[in-house]
């Protein structure tokens, strides 16, 4: 029983740091861009599915960096398209956009890639356990997670000593004050669209090399995404991540003490939360931390 807890624990873990990156991305587009952006898990499908178009030809690597920035491109023309003239308006408006966005998208996956699933190719060392009691311990799953840590760290580094991340950071707190300070805040915008879209390509790939490519992979992963925002508490990106390491390790135990109950305990962790302490664990209204 005690080696079916830890299995199932660690499944949760990789699957919390699947919500986490999306909950990253999601929390940064809403925190300057005032974006519910509903096809983020379209941009991760999308990312996937480019990385699975792109890998035979650069490698599985390669396909890591390239594909997220592939997505990217597309994210801001998105954004400069369809997103930007709806600033300032009902956030509504952006909410029915995106959804309808993210529709249109899945269909688009489907029509290009096939509505079947299909396995992501990892390099075989990659796949291999490194240990023999511990055999969900694969190389691929401590890359999930170092590089998981990797960008993360990295983003919080960003945000807090580099001129782009400091702007942001005001521009969640005040975006009226630094526009009359002279910074441009389409381009800001723009740019805080474009790293929220990377990090949902990025968890795309690496969620496609653990679950497998399916055009609706996204839309499974959206909705515990926004949970773990919720839980972590809006505004906060370290309560992103939180959230979503929370809910999957949680999830996981319960898939493995009681199965049909895999799903419910993320929205019963939600509403828990929201009882206790309805700003969230680490919500600091409107600041990013």
């Amino acid at each position: 029983m005690e080696a079916l807890l830890i299995y199932s624990a660690f499944n949760g873990l990789i699957t919390g740091i699947f919500y986490a990156l999306m909950a990253l991305g999601l929390s940064l587009i809403l925190g300057l861009n005032g974006v519910i952006n509903f096809a983020h898990g379209t941009f991760m499908a999308l990312g996937a599915y480019l990385a699975f178009t792109i890998e035979p030809y650069v490698g599985f690597w390669a396909s890591l960096v390239c594909a997220p920035l592939l997505a990217v491109v597309l994210g801001l023309l998105v954004e400069r398209w369809l997103i930007r003239p709806l600033y300032g308006r009902d956030p509504l408006f952006s909410l029915l956009l995106t959804f309808g966005l993210a529709m249109i998208m899945e269909d688009l996956i489907r029509t290009i890639w096939g509505s079947v699933g299909q396995p992501f190719a990892l390099p075989a060392y990659l796949n291999t356990p490194l240990s023999g009691s511990l055999f969900f311990l694969t190389g691929y799953r401590l890359v999930v997670i170092l590089i998981t840590a990797l960008i993360t760290g990295g983003l919080f580094a960003a945000l807090r000593y580099t001129r782009i991340g400091i702007r942001i950071r005001a521009g969640n707190a005040d975006l009226e004050t630094i526009s009359a300070m002279g910074v441009n805040i389409y381009v800001l915008r723009a740019a805080n669209f474009g790293i929220g879209i990377f990090l949902a390509g990025l968890a795309g790939i690496l969620a496609a090399g653990q679950l497998g490519l399916s055009p609706s992979m996204g839309s499974s992963l959206i909705m515990p995404s926004f949970v773990a925002i919720i839980v972590g508490g809006v505004g906060s990106l370290m309560g992103s991540v939180l959230g979503g390491l929370i809910i999957g390790i949680a999830s996981g135990l319960t898939a493995a003490l009681y199965p049909v109950a895999q799903e419910v305990v993320i929205y019963a962790i939600m509403a828990v939360v929201l009882v206790i302490r309805p700003r969230g664990l680490l919500g600091q209204e409107g600041l990013l931390e």
